[in-house]
Order: structure tokens, then sequence, then C-alpha cells
């Protein structure tokens, strides 16, 4: 049986459908908003998963070409590996569902949300968040509490929910809320320097539109959902908890507050080892099992009751304290811009290149192709963990770091009239202990600097924290991988002195209030700010010469009627350009030209071919021009590459000529005035009047 509820949101339809489509899945959700159609799927195993410990969830958002009407590029031409975009969508759809499954759920799951239909308007992300969370609400699957999600932009000062692509590029927000009816579960956003309260109006009203939606998934659920699956929860003895508590308690107290990350963990391990053998027993082989699940469970209490009552973190910081920072810049000779930025223990090396317009990545997206020109790539080795793994391909954690890092560094890379440059970051962490793609922000922001990048302003980054217990929370700044792991929020904030330029907020709870948001957002201003004077300590402001090694490019612009006589018949004019200049150059069909090389008297000669092919022919000036073709009447004359002009004969000289041939012969450089262009564009030119006029007799008289 079909079942449909329907929403108005932000002066659309929301269609939400289940009992058409894919109807062996758990559960099976059709969402339609404009013409963009979602179908998202849940299904999960029967039996636990041996050996797991943790909620083993997969999430997959797919685009189909088809949605777009759109056949894919390749030898193939059927879709391959996922997109950056998919990644992140992927991304976008886990983290607010993830939080909501049951304590001790440790079934495999997946969920599948497919776009089949796309309108275009950048909203399959949106969409994709709401049908996933419909799915499983319907399903027997034992989520309770179904999220909802929205984006809002901001144009000339007003919100708006759900913008199309091209309000999103003309406005200073990008702001993307997942919550339930209860609280904010998810913020992912990139602004141009927001104040903090704009943000927080935006995200309350995110929150507004998300409850409607959630009130539409919760009416889907009462008619069509299945009866949820009961949660065998695996339990530790209280007896058990209480032994192991005696024999750990105090050696695990002085762990904690080790400061190295390498030595307070494995400090930890030695004493869960110690008590799991202590406790071990030959009649139960699961009961070392379960020591090691108390130790855990206690070790968390003791992190956290260590902060809510004492103020003491793992590392012996206070709430609001910002690890040590050290800033070193311009430290490999041979790359354009390059930084060291180390916080604690976490260290981003960060690399800029400069490149040319043929740099740009291209890419092919169903909204429609685009390039870019600004990328941000982050890798996360093993080693800086301390960890031995096999290097693989950038996994998603990477992609979404390096997205976060790109889109709070993006307000304030200059537009292309103003450094006409592709510019590479990659941030390669070389130590790891919390907010690594806080240090890349940082440590970008330098090497930029240091490449001679004109950034508008300087960008810093930091994650909070929090733990809450009841109605007592403590908001961390600067938080460590400890205290992420056995926190309750990470809540990452990037800016300038002036406002903030990207958020990402993951909760692990059921949420949080606005004015714990609000606080949060608060101290993350003061700590970003201690931390953009650390930086700007080390470097002020963007170096003025670029790197010796850095290609220089060089803009100009011509008419657009004058681009054909820069690339010529199949391109010949300008493949002959690049060949004796060895330059490269792209011509935009504006008419901006830019011009790219390592040597700068091979690009003016570059400008100067340009300039010759796609300059005009002016009334009253002399042109040094060559004979093209003999008449009877006269001669013609090119006077710039392609454009001729005709001296009569009665122009060639200040006597009078019997035979044009008497005076120039093809293939001539000669010169002459321009005495004027007509309405046809025709040229009229005087030889006489370039020459000097023959003694005794006046200028331009015949003899």
């Amino acid at each position: 049986m079909i079942h449909t509820i329907e929403v108005e949101v932000a002066g659309k339809r929301l269609r939400l459908e289940t009992g058409r489509m894919a109807k062996q899945a758990d559960g099976a959700v059709v969402a339609t908003y404009g013409d963009s159609v979602i179908l998202a799927t849940a299904v999960a195993a029967q039996t636990v998963k041996p050996g797991v410990n943790f909620l083993p969830l997969t999430v997959d958002y797919q685009e189909r070409a088809y949605a777009a009407g759109k056949i894919p590029g390749g030898y193939f031409k059927r879709e391959g590996r996922p997109s950056e975009k998919e990644v992140l969508t992927s991304r976008l759809i886990d983290r607010p569902i993830r939080p909501l499954f049951p304590e001790g759920y440790y079934y495999e799951t997946q969920v599948i949300a497919s776009v089949l239909s796309a309108d275009k308007t950048g909203t399959t992300d949106i969409v994709s968040i709401i049908a996933a969370s419909a799915a499983l609400a319907v399903s027997s699957i034992p989520f309770e509490k179904p999220v909802g999600g929205v984006k809002i932009g901001r144009l000339n000062g007003q919100f708006i929910v759900n913008p199309d692509l091209e309000t999103l590029d003309s406005g200073d927000l990008n702001l993307v809320v997942a919550g339930t009816e209860d609280a904010v579960m998810m913020v992912e956003a990139g602004a141009n320097e927001l104040p903090e309260s704009v943000m927080l109006d935006a995200i309350e009203l995110a929150h507004a539109e998300i409850k409607k939606i959630v009130a539409a998934i919760h009416a889907l659920r009462r008619e069509a959902g299945k009866p949820k699956r009961a949660v065998e929860v695996e339990t530790v003895d209280p007896a058990l908890i209480e032994q192991v508590r005696a024999l750990v308690i105090g050696p695990m107290r002085e762990a904690i507050l080790i400061p190295d990350k390498l030595a307070r963990q494995e400090r930890l391990d030695e004493i869960c080892d110690e008590a799991a053998e202590q406790l071990k027993s030959e009649d139960d082989p699961k009961r070392e099992h379960f020591v090691r699940l108390a130790f855990e469970q206690i070790e968390y209490h003791e992190v956290r009751h260590s902060i809510l009552e004492r103020g003491v973190r793992a590392d012996g910081r206070g709430t609001t304290d910002i690890r040590p920072i050290t800033c070193e810049v311009g430290i490999l000779p041979r790359t354009h811009g390059s930084a060291l930025f180390t916080r604690g223990e976490t260290q981003s090396l960060a690399v800029a290149t400069l490149g040319t317009t043929e740099d740009e990545q291209r890419i092919d997206a169903l909204e429609g192709e685009y390039s870019r020109a600004f990328m941000l790539h982050y890798n996360f080795p093993p080693f800086s963990v301390g960890e031995a793994k096999p290097l693989r391909s950038p996994g998603r954690r990477e992609v979404g770091h390096g997205a976060l890092a790109e889109r709070a560094l993006k307000a304030v890379i200059p537009g292309k009239q103003v450094f006409p440059y592709t510019l590479r970051l990659v941030s390669d962490v070389l130590e790891s202990n919390g907010s690594s793609s806080m240090a890349s922000v940082c440590g970008g922001t330098l090497a930029l600097m240091d490449a001679g990048v004109p950034i508008k302003e300087p960008v810093a980054g930091i994650a909070m924290g929090l733990i809450k217990e009841g109605d007592r929370a403590v908001v961390l700044s600067d938080i460590l991988g400890l205290e992420d792991h056995l926190g309750d929020m990470d809540f990452k904030v990037t800016g300038t002195k002036n406002g903030v330029t990207a958020l990402q907020m993951d909760i692990k709870i059921g949420g949080i209030t606005p004015e714990l948001m609000r606080q949060a957002l608060e101290q993350a201003r003061v700590g970003r700010l201690h931390i953009l004077d650390k930086m700007l300590s080390t470097l002020s402001a963007p170096r003025t010469n670029l790197s010796p090694f850095a290609p220089r490019i060089f803009t100009l612009k011509i008419k657009q009627d004058k681009i054909r006589d820069v690339i010529g018949p199949g391109g010949k004019t300008i493949r002959s350009i690049i060949a004796e200049t060895g330059v490269k150059i792209n011509v935009e069909d504006s008419g901006d030209v830019s011009i790219a090389s390592a040597d700068e008297a091979s690009a003016q000669k570059a400008i100067e071919m340009i300039n010759r092919l796609t300059a005009e022919v002016e009334v009253g000036k002399v042109y040094l021009g060559t004979v093209r073709k003999i008449m009877d009447f006269g001669a013609f004359v090119e006077v710039l590459p392609g454009t001729d002009g005709l001296v009569h004969i009665s122009q060639l000289a200040h006597h009078r000529v019997k035979s044009v041939s008497d005076e120039v012969k093809e293939g001539e450089q000669i010169l002459v005035k321009v005495l004027e262009i007509d309405k046809q564009g025709k040229i009229r030119l005087s030889r006489k009047e370039a020459m000097a006029a023959p003694s005794g007799a006046p200028a331009g008289t015949s003899v």
C-alpha cells in the first residue's frame, strides 16, 4: 500500500512516499522537492556483527547521470567511483543520524540515498538527509528520533530557506542544518566573515523549518511504520564494574593526566591489561571482554568527571586554555609558499602552489559543468598518530576535512581580477591529537601569505568540545583527540578578526540548546583571536614578492571581436606565439587574456605580439606597413596584422607618379600615415604625408 505525506518548505511542496519503490528494504522512502527526486533505503542485518562493539553504519549518497539527462563521460559510459560531492553528501547524511541509534546497537546497517531526478537547484543533499531519515523512521530499525534538514542562504541581509545555487553564489552564507524536533544535531556552513549572532539567527531559523519536516516524517511513520526491533544491549555486571574500579581508579587518574598522548594511551592500555589479567576466569571466557568494557566505562566517566568537577583536562589545561602554538614559514626552498603550524601535539605542513588557468579543476556535476580555481587537499598519513598502516587513496574523512578547510579560506581568496592564479593548498598532517583540520586552516593561511597571495584577511580555526551531564555543561576550547572521543560535541569554528568563515558541528547526544551554542561560539571567537595573534607574530601580511619558481601571470583586455585575430584559423596564430615565446596563453570569451611564464621577458614579448594583433588603426598616426598588393590606382598596405589600407597613386610621393610600381614593390616596408577611416571601415593612407617634403617645396605639394 502506498502512503504519502506532504509539507510546504520554503514555498515548495516536500512529498514523502513509501510503499511503491524498493519494498524489500527494511525502509524505503521517495522524497520529491521541486523536480528533485531521491530514493532512500535502509536495511539492517538480523544478527549482531561478531566481534563488533561500535555502530557498523554505512551511508552512501549516489548520483545517477540520468537524473540530469546526461550520459557519463569516459570510456565505460557508466558511473564510477564516488565524486567529491557524493562523498561529502554521504557525510552530511551520516553525521546527524549516527548519534540517534540506541546504545549497544551493533547490527550492520546500510542507508543508501539515490538521486533519481535533479532539477539543478542544488537541494539534492538536503532532500537526501530527509529521505534517509524517513526511510529509517518507517523501517523496523530502532531509530526513534527522525531528523530533518534545510539549507539557509543570505542575500542583501535577508535569510533565504533552501536557496538555489545562483542565490548561494551571490550571497554571503551557505548553511546546512540538520536536527530533531528538539535540538540541532549538525551544522555545516561557509560564510563571508559574518558575526556569530548572524550565524545563530540562521541556525534558529533552520531549526524552525526542521520541526515542520520532522512532524511530517512522524505522520508518515504513524501511517506506514513497521514495529521497531528490540535491541539486546550488552551490559556489564555492576559488581564486576566495582571490582575493576577498585583495581584501576588510582593509576587511571594518574595516567589520564599524562600530557603526552602516546605515553598516556600506552599507560592506560597497561592498566587495562593488568586488570584483565587479574580478573580473568577460565570458567568464563567472556569475562576478559567484560573487564575491558568496564574499563572503558570507568575511563569515560573519570575523564568527564575531572572536567566537570575540577575543571582539569587530560593535559592539565583549564577549559578555555589553548595549547602552545609555534609557526614557521618559508621552510621549503623550491615550493611557492610553505608553513609549519604546530599546536600542542597537532602539526600541519601546509604548502601553496600557484598555477595558471590550465590548472583549474574541471567538474561535471548534475547541476552543470564548472571549474575550481582554489583547491585544498588534506592528507592524514598513519604515522601522524603513531600507526603503521598501508597508504590508501584519501578516504571520506580526508575529503571532508579538506572541504572544511577549503570552505574556511575561500572567503578570503582574492578574485581573478586581483590575482589571476589557480591556487592549490596541500595540508600534510604530520602529528595529530585533535583538530588537525583547524591546524590545516591556520597553516594554509600562513602558506598563502608566504606565497604572496593577497588574501583579504588571515583566517584561524579552533575546535570546541562539550561535556554535559544532566544540567551541568562545560564548553572546552581547542579539544584533544581524547576529549573528542569521550565528549559530546565537536564544534569547529573558523574565521578572521571580523567574523566567521566556516562552521562544522557534530553532536553525539540528543542535541544542544541555543544558549550552549552561543557560549561555544563566543568562546571560539576569543580562542580564534588568540591563535591569529600567534600566527601574525610570525608573518604579519602576505609577502610582496612571489617565489622565483612561481609562474608570472600578466593580464590584458582585448575587444571580443579581436579574439579571432589572436586565435587565428584553427588556432594557428596563438600556437605560433606560444612556440616563439614559450609562454602559456589563455583567452576568455570576455576578452580577458592571461599570459603565464617563469620568464618576464618572454611574457612581455607575447604581450607585444598580441597587442600588434589586436591594435586598431588610428587616424593621423604613422605606421611602418608592408605593401601587399599593387594596382594601377595605388597600393594596398598592411599597417597592422590583417588590416590593410589603400595608398592612392596620388599619395605615393610628393612628385607626380606615372606608375605605382615605379615607387613601391610588393613585400616592401614603407612608412604611411592614416588619413581617414570611412563608415565602411575602409582606410585611406598616404605615403607622402609620412615623408619629408622635398627641399624648397611645401609639404603635401606635388612637383
